[in-house]
């Protein structure tokens, strides 16, 4: 147990994961200081932490002092913000700073920088790993049908693609079918990729999708996610197969993924290059 430390600090976007994360810090006797951007963290995370302060996105400035406030001196950083958030935000003076010394603004540049910022100021941004560990399933089957010879030649396909598309540092998802590429994630997110490969596979729809990280990825940000909401886009794009890389991409709520994947009739499975 941990419950003399100092809380673990949360700097929580959108969507599950942030949740995920603060029941199993918690678990592990970990008390939990959030803090979560308005208009974009779910309020309801209020009641899953300890702590929380709540600032705008690009307040650099003011997230820190928050974190500092709590007494936090190891942080994750877990969750998604908007794509326009890049260009909309209202940075504080430090935000502004960061945003004029960062001349590529991916995740890993700018994350990075923010990791930068942390540390400067005594705070350590942390691997989540040890915490989702159980929520990242090895390789193999996982749900709904199982895949075919030729869907397997598409996973591999597929996933040599990924592979590159995520070094380039353009996304983390495509979308192929019979060894043709139908869409690369960009800027819009995995579920418009999603959307936009499985409405060019045609009528009798057959395309695969694939989520990876890039090798060497930095944990500490951007971690992989698929969940119940990624099988009912895939479903909805006709989309009939999932692979996600085994052991580094997290399962949300891994009953109603596999619930949903039965229901849609999508395989969902976990793959590991060889």
């Amino acid at each position: 147990m941990h419950t003399g430390d100092s809380p673990i600090g949360l700097i929580a976007g959108s969507k599950r994961l942030p949740f995920v994360f603060a029941a199993e810090a918690r678990r592990a006797g970990r008390r939990v200081a959030a803090v979560a951007f308005e208009g974009e963290t779910d309020p309801a995370l209020a009641e899953a932490v300890d702590r929380i302060a709540w600032i705008k996105v690009g307040q650099l400035g003011r997230m820190i002092d928050a974190l500092k406030e709590h007494g936090v001196r190891t942080c994750v950083m877990l969750g998604q913000l908007a794509p326009s958030n890049l260009f909309n935000i209202r940075p504080d003076l430090r935000g502004m700073k960061l945003l004029l010394r960062v001349k590529e603004r991916n995740a890993h540049s700018l994350f990075g920088a923010v990791a930068d910022e942390l540390a400067s100021d005594g705070i350590q941004l942390v691997d989540p790993l040890p915490f989702l560990g159980p929520w990242m399933p090895g390789p193999g089957h996982v749900a709904g049908p199982q895949p075919s010879a030729a869907q397997m030649e598409d996973v591999a396909f597929g996933f040599r693609i990924a592979r590159e598309v995520a070094r380039l540092e353009i996304g983390q998802s495509v979308v192929v079918k019979e060894g043709t590429v139908l869409a690369v994630e960009g800027f819009e997110g995995t579920d418009a990729c999603l959307e936009r490969g499985g409405g060019l596979a045609g009528k009798s729809g057959g395309a695969v999708a694939i989520k990876l990280a890039k090798r060497g990825h930095d944990v500490r940000f951007d971690l992989p996610c698929v969940g119940p909401r990624t099988l009912d886009a895939c479903a909805r794009s006709g989309i009939n197969l999932l692979a996600f890389e085994a052991g580094m991409t997290v399962l949300l709520d891994r009953p109603q993924a596999e619930a949903a994947a039965s229901r849609h009739g999508v395989g969902l499975i976990a793959w590991r290059e060889t």
